[in-house]
């Protein structure tokens, strides 16, 4: 039995709705309304309570039934959940949808109708802050078609604008952790003095024990939660202006995808810990100056966790496969920061070689022809 999904449709003309990044309202297409996310929250509140309640307890009542029934076949009952997938029904259309386990929010791919999962927000899941996008669509397409420019050996493929079109926005999960480093650390430090006494030449090299102790202070040091998302990429399109957070609302979220977490905070805070003490390593060791040489002794540096807070942070995300290797670029849905690696035809490489291969080979033998 397929699980329902709630959509939130225009109150004028029952439309789809989206969230516009460069305005701050919700946009009807269709009709040309626009609404704020309060005005959408007060009208749909209920109708959202409503059905993440009714989600809540289809799941209760599945696990109860699980417990009490054996799987027939896998002929017969669709298992897609063993996989990591899940079953949902559209309000608008009544098209049944096969999503990832993890989705949150999507759009009907037959009717349009942004769509929010309920019960994915319950509880724990539900995140304490949300950044809205605002860089649009249109925005972001123009930042890939820049990116793409004068690179000559891009396969035809990535330069295409069908390939351009599929560019996604997708509220990505990130723990924000608020933590302390306290470190103590030791140093021996020497200083080299170099003096002429007639014509001898004295060096006079003095030791010095050195250490420094302290706490670090760190305000929400992000970590992606999702196991989708390269580690690496999503911390390369920091930083998030985070003085924009808002209060969690799936006001927010018409015409964009997003994920829950499914790694946890536990998980994540050892990525944290390591930037955290590396961080504190730096500003420790900058702090000790004026010495010929300087070589650490002792290093004890600690990171303790404070508080910890789950966001939903927007990204342009495109992913696409060429010669068996996959390549996602992503961008900072807030700065418009883009990251990304770029594949090389060796078709072009070789065509553009040969181009300047062959003026070369002519110069050289018109010379030797002369010599």
């Amino acid at each position: 039995m397929p699980s329902k999904l709630t959509n939130i449709q225009c109150p004028s003309c029952t439309g789809p709705l989206r969230y516009d990044g460069e305005s701050g309202k919700l946009q009807c297409d269709y009709c040309g309304s626009s609404f704020t996310t309060a005005e959408i929250e007060k009208l749909y509140q209920a109708k959202l309570e409503e059905a993440e309640q009714a989600a809540v307890a289809a799941v209760a009542t599945e696990a109860a039934e699980a417990d009490q029934t054996e799987w027939e076949s896998p002929d017969e009952l669709w298992d897609g959940e063993k996989d990591g997938m899940k079953l949902y029904n559209c309000p608008s259309c009544g098209a049944d949808l096969i999503c990832e386990a993890t989705m949150a929010a999507t759009s009907c791919p037959f009717c349009g109708n942004p769509t929010v999962v309920p019960g994915q927000f319950h509880g724990v899941l539900k995140p304490d802050y949300i950044l809205p996008f605002k860089i649009t669509r249109e925005q972001a397409l123009s930042s890939l078609k820049q990116y793409y420019q004068g690179k000559r050996l891009l396969p035809k493929r990535f330069s295409e604008q069908n390939h351009l079109e599929e560019i996604k926005g997708v509220y990505v999960p990130f723990w924000l952790f608020d933590s302390r480093a306290v470190a103590d650390v030791s140093y021996r430090g020497t200083r080299v003095s170099v003096m002429m006494h007639g014509n001898e030449e004295i060096t006079t090299t003095e030791y010095y024990d050195i250490r420094r102790a302290g706490t670090v202070a760190f305000a929400r040091i992000p970590a992606d939660g999702s196991k989708k998302m390269p580690d690496d990429l999503m911390d390369s399109i920091e930083p998030f202006d985070y003085t924009e957070l808002k209060a969690f609302s799936t006001a927010y979220m018409p015409g964009f995808l997003a994920d829950i977490y499914d790694v946890d905070d536990k998980e994540s805070f050892s990525r944290v810990e390591r930037r955290g003490v590396n961080t504190t390593e730096d500003i420790i060791d900058s702090s000790v100056s004026g010495y010929s040489t300087l070589t650490p002794t002792r290093k004890e540096i600690h990171l303790q966790k404070e508080r910890t807070a789950y966001a939903l942070l927007p990204v342009w995300m495109l992913s696409t496969q060429w010669d068996g290797k996959n390549f996602i670029f992503a961008m900072n849905g807030q700065t418009g920061k883009l990251i990304g690696d770029l594949p090389v035809s060796m078709g072009r490489y070789f065509a553009w070689f040969a181009g300047i291969a062959a003026p070369i080979a002519a110069l050289l033998a018109m010379l030797l022809f002369f010599m």
